[in-house]
């Protein structure tokens, strides 16, 4: 059976798109952390500066970084939902595919092989 063709007469090329989905908007999430933790450790350091005092930039990453682990889940918690979506999406997927290889190495056919 090729990759082109599957048993329900749909094409794989839809079946990849939720991967894709998951990876581009997972990256956007960890983009979008990774700059909020930029932005906290700017601020960090500008508001030393403005009271004449000096914090090493590791010092400010630091506690930016703890800053922004809560705030970045609510900041960004449709970002998030949609990263749980697509996970579970994928998961289903890959359960469902599971299902039906187990279901053909049992030498089961047809379209109701996977349970």
């Amino acid at each position: 059976m090729s990759d082109s063709t599957r048993p329900d007469g749909a094409s794989s090329q839809p079946t990849a798109r939720p991967g894709r989905r998951l990876a581009v908007n997972l990256a956007l999430y960890t983009l979008a952390r990774l700059a909020l933790v930029a932005v906290i450790t700017a601020v960090i350091i500008l508001a030393a500066r403005l009271v004449s005092v000096d914090i090493p930039l590791v010092v400010a990453a630091l506690f930016a970084l703890i800053i922004a682990m809560p705030l970045s889940l609510a900041l960004f918690k449709k970002l998030r939902a949609k990263v749980n979506e697509d996970i579970a999406v994928v998961d289903e997927k890959r359960r469902k595919d599971k299902a039906q290889l187990r279901a053909r190495l049992r030498g089961e056919d047809g379209p109701g092989a996977a349970k």
